[in-house]
């Protein structure tokens, strides 16, 4: 009878963990696939803030936020 308890539990368990990477996984790869903002809308929140966006900071940016989702 216990056996059969614990038996379930670490199975249960173990599927939570496995569901949890390859969910994260999934929604890494999407992310890399499609980028949460792209250049036109930084251009936009940048005017909106009061700066004039100039391309060279247009590409800092997007070059800083696409390292940050590399290095995680």
């Amino acid at each position: 009878m216990w056996i059969y308890i614990l038996v379930g539990l670490v199975a249960l368990l173990a599927g939570a963990a496995l569901g949890f990477f390859i969910a994260r996984k999934y929604m890494m790869d999407y992310l890399k696939k499609n980028p949460p903002i792209n250049e036109n809308m930084l251009r936009v929140m940048m005017m909106q803030m009061g700066q004039k966006p100039s391309q060279k900071k247009i590409n800092q940016m997007m070059k800083a936020m696409n390292n940050q989702m590399n290095n995680k």
